[in-house]
């Protein structure tokens, strides 16, 4: 176990509740798993002014999830580029990205909604430069030093998630160039 104090436990708003069950009646079968960016703020030193909610599914489902949003009025978007994202991105609107869950990703359960876990939110923004854009360089050093000094991190589980991620050996390296830093 790496960090101490308190397990971490992402807010489930409203919004993130409402949406979770839309899904899961209309796909009751899958795997999901739902969020909102600004869960990341409490960790940040430079606070983006935009978020999204991200609604990760099985890969053979992200189509029919993204078409499914896309009729309730959503803006929606499936597995955007840096590109579309800086383009496209409505300013007033909440904004869904739907990708695609790796298989036996770290989730929690909170308050019935499948949603993410610490060691899933560290991975991801390592792994993910696109959608975590504001999250990168300095202040991902930020967000992975306080998230170790607030909460327990089960190391195991996040780095088997790296591995499933294909990203095991780079993600072990930034996390030991971590902890040499908190030293």
């Amino acid at each position: 176990m790496l960090g101490k104090q308190r397990v971490y436990i992402p807010n489930i708003t409203p919004k993130i509740k409402t949406v979770y069950t839309k899904i899961k009646k209309e796909f009751p079968f899958l795997n999901i798993c739902v969020w909102n960016t600004s869960i990341i703020n409490e960790f940040m030193r430079h606070q983006p002014g935009r978020f999204y909610y991200l609604v990760e599914v099985e890969k053979d489902s992200i189509q029919s999830v993204f078409y499914f949003l896309k009729e309730l009025n959503n803006a929606v978007f499936l597995e955007p580029t840096s590109d579309i994202l800086e383009k496209y991105l409505p300013d007033n609107k909440d904004v869904f990205i739907v990708k695609s869950l790796v298989t036996e990703a770290p989730t929690l359960i909170v308050k019935g909604i499948d949603t993410i876990s610490l060691e899933k939110l560290l991975v991801d923004i390592y792994c993910d430069a696109v959608i975590f854009a504001p999250q990168q360089g300095a202040e991902m050093r930020t967000i992975f030093e306080d998230a170790l000094t607030k909460y327990v991190i089960n190391q195991n589980r996040m780095l088997r998630y790296a591995n499933r991620k294909g990203k095991k050996k780079i993600f072990t390296k930034y996390l030991n160039s971590i902890s040499n830093y908190r030293q």
